[in-house]
């Protein structure tokens, strides 16, 4: 996955999450260099990169396996649909 300025290549080398700097010349690129290690509790597929990277490049958004052990006390998401409008029912303005 590539940064969102284009500078940076995300990868993942079985639980570890890996960067190489890439530059504008060809084959200017750095040796891969390790930014984390999991303990496996991450979904990976080989064909389609189960994370997405922050446009800072300084967080990864991964999917944890049913039943990993460490909690990050989210164990709930709430999704809201037509959200616009339900704020304008909450939140009337008198236009």
């Amino acid at each position: 996955m590539w940064s969102s300025d284009g500078t940076e290549l995300f990868y993942r080398n079985g639980n570890k999450m890996m960067v190489v700097e890439v530059g504008a010349e060809p084959s200017a690129a750095s040796l891969p260099r390790l930014l984390f290690e999991s303990g496996g509790e991450f979904e990976t597929n080989r064909w389609m990169p189960y994370y997405d990277v922050s446009p800072d490049g300084e967080r990864f958004l991964m999917i944890r396996r049913a039943g990993a052990t460490e909690s990050t006390g989210a164990e709930q998401i709430h999704v809201v649909l037509n959200w616009f409008e339900e704020l304008e029912r909450l939140v009337p303005t008198d236009n």
